[in-house]
């Protein structure tokens, strides 16, 4: 390499650091002001010499950037008139000639250019592959000086090796003895990027002496403080949420390559080490060397996880058409029964009533809307019961499309069923408020509450415990406030709109806060056991328990049983799904379940003497 080795990297052409970041990026070798007013002086002649580079060059010129004065030698003196100038060329695809040819072909036409513009320009080619080749012979000094110069054209190259140049400096500061490698790879270094490409680089930190820490607490404590090391030389050097780091540890690493895994052989394949410390070049020669070839095992293991991926992505469909549109479409469907009067019927009955209220009686609702519904559950039930094993993307996305259009209409069905119910009055919303009420006092233990104890008892047993936000109390005195009002003739229209509107929103919040406590509830009821490689369920409801014998079998064995007043089970008979259904759409509020000590003995009976009770399963 020529005169100077120097070089430097930002993003856009007329990017520029002020001394200060300089110092911050490069520590003691400080970027002079004669070269920052040099700078200013030479610009019209530094595009002239950017454009006619470009212009012969093309696309193979990746950055042009004017460098600072060298290092005088001892008893030389610098020539401050000289203008240095660094010329990266890619070189990657070229195959008619020599490396060393094709240097010296490039420094005799780039300095035709120069000495036609200006005589005391003094431009240097570097291939890329031979700044490549000095990140591989453990030679940084060309990479400790890009964070030293001014960009005069840059396509991203500089930019990345500028930031990551500063990032590495300061994670090696921070972290020596534990940084084995650094390395950039990525797109970048593949000739795939584009300008909004990310700049990849991997860290990989030395953890085989750890002792204070486990292995895993070391790796998340110093990715942490690296990735905002990240942060931080993407502010100083102004190129911001391009630097995408991945911090590996050493024991992982190892393994990793071990087990083939083919992120790491495309990272040791194309990744420049930008510092290391014996590690990563090893591996990468005897990868090119062939030494490093995945084990039978690891390449059975890669085959088996297609079909593993492919099984995930059909069941993710499988659960879109079973529970995903499903519930999206029958809870506002049950909702709007309630916001009508009617309390929420099962899933199977939801259709006929939302058809006799709605598209029969009030004439609100087109019968299609109904349609959409039924084929929602029978998908549903079709999954469940086996009688359909998978569901298409093609039926997912009519599935999709058909629950969009319901929930429109439904919403548009929730504004007509207010309107009807404006014209009941406040004595109606104050009598559905206190119903509401007293089930949420219910599920809390208060079985019996006067209508003047309402406001006092839910304060004391909802809000105080913080179970409610305090705004719904305020909400719920305000209705009370307003039925009295109502009551002696002083509430205008506008007053009884508002109160309506009011309570409209403090019911419907009530009723979410009650289906998610009954969900909750009804879970505690569940006693869930796996007996040899199968999964079963015991539910207790009250007077009745029901077994689910193998919960992952298509067409599920269900029997019930009496739960005697010991704990234990007895008459055990068969049943079915729809009465498992119908028992639970009965519950208002679920059991408060004890379990004794004879229903283990019970469970052995039922399972089998391996049966195992499972917790937080």
């Amino acid at each position: 390499m020529a005169k100077n080795q120097n070089s430097f990297s930002k993003k856009k052409d007329n990017n520029q650091n002020s001394k200060k970041e300089i110092e911050a990026l490069a520590g003691p070798v400080a970027m002079p002001t004669e070269m920052e007013k040099k700078l200013k002086e030479m610009q019209s002649k530094l595009d002239k010499f950017k454009k006619q580079v470009l212009a012969k060059f093309d696309t193979y010129i990746m950055g042009i950037t004017l460098l600072p004065p060298p290092k005088p030698k001892e008893g030389e003196k610098i020539d401050k008139n000289k203008i240095h100038i660094l010329v990266l060329v890619d070189d990657r695809d070229s195959k008619k000639m020599a490396k060393a040819e094709l240097k010296n072909r490039l420094n005799s036409i780039i300095d035709n250019i120069a000495v036609g513009i200006d005589k005391n320009m003094l431009p240097e080619a570097v291939l890329l592959t031979e700044l490549w080749q000095s990140c591989f012979d453990a030679k940084y000094e060309l990479l400790n000086l890009i964070a030293m110069s001014a960009p005069i054209h840059d396509i991203g190259m500089l930019a990345a090796l500028k930031i990551a140049e500063v990032h590495k400096n300061m994670v090696i500061k921070k972290f020596e003895r534990y940084i084995v490698s650094y390395v950039l790879a990525g797109s970048l270094v593949q000739g795939r990027a584009t300008p909004k490409s990310d700049i990849d680089v991997f860290v990989v930190i030395d953890d085989t002496d750890v002792k204070k820490m486990t292995r895993a607490e070391l790796k998340d404590k110093l990715r942490a403080i690296i990735i905002g090391m990240g942060i931080e030389a993407g502010e100083i050097t102004g190129i911001k949420n391009k630097l995408n780091i991945q911090v590996y540890i050493l024991t992982d690493f190892w393994d990793f390559i071990k087990e083939a895994n083919p992120i790491i052989f495309t990272f040791l394949r194309d990744g420049i080490p930008l510092y290391d410390r014996g590690v990563f070049m090893p591996w990468k020669l005897l990868l090119k060397m062939g030494k490093i070839k995945p084990s039978p095992e690891a390449i059975d293991m890669f085959m088996a996880s297609g079909e593993q991926i492919l099984k995930r992505v059909q069941f993710k469909l499988n659960e879109i058409g079973m529970e995903d549109t499903f519930w999206a479409i029958l809870t506002p469907s049950q909702a709007a029964l309630m916001l009508y009067g009617v309390p929420p019927p099962t899933p199977k009955e939801t259709p006929e009533v939302m058809r006799e209220i709605f598209v029969k009686k009030e004439k609100l609702l087109e019968e299609k809307y109904v349609q959409i519904l039924e084929r929602n559950i029978k998908v549903r039930k079709d999954l469940e019961h086996g009688d359909k094993k998978d569901i298409t993307g093609k039926e997912v996305d009519k599935l999709l499309a058909d629950s969009t259009d319901y929930l429109k209409r439904i919403n548009k069905l929730f504004k007509q069923i207010e309107k009807i119910k404006e014209k009941e009055g406040v004595l109606h919303t104050y009598e559905t408020c206190l119903t509401v009420v007293r089930d949420v006092l219910k599920l809390e233990g208060v079985e019996k509450a006067h209508d003047d104890e309402l406001i006092k008892i839910f304060e004391a047993e909802v809000v105080s415990k913080g179970i409610i936000p305090d705004k719904y109390l305020r909400m719920f005195k305000d209705i009370v406030k307003a039925k009295k009002d109502y009551d002696a003739g002083k509430l205008t229209k506008h007053e009884i709109e508002k109160v309506k509107k009011e309570s409209r929103f403090f019911i419907k919040v009530m009723v979410e806060h009650l289906q998610r406590k009954r969900g909750r509830e009804l879970e505690r009821t569940r006693i869930r056991v796996k007996h040899g490689d199968r999964f079963g369920e015991v539910l207790l409801l009250d007077k009745t328990a029901f077994i689910i014998h193998d919960i992952d079998h298509e067409e599920k064995e269900i029997s019930k049983a009496t739960i005697n007043p010991n704990g234990s089970l007895s008459k055990i008979t068969k049943s079915n799904l729809e009465e498992l259904e119908k028992s639970l759409s009965k519950i208002d509020i679920p059991p408060k379940v004890f379990i004794k000590e004879p229903i283990f003995e019970d469970l052995k009976k039922i399972f089998g003497k391996d049966v195992e009770v499972l917790i937080n399963y």
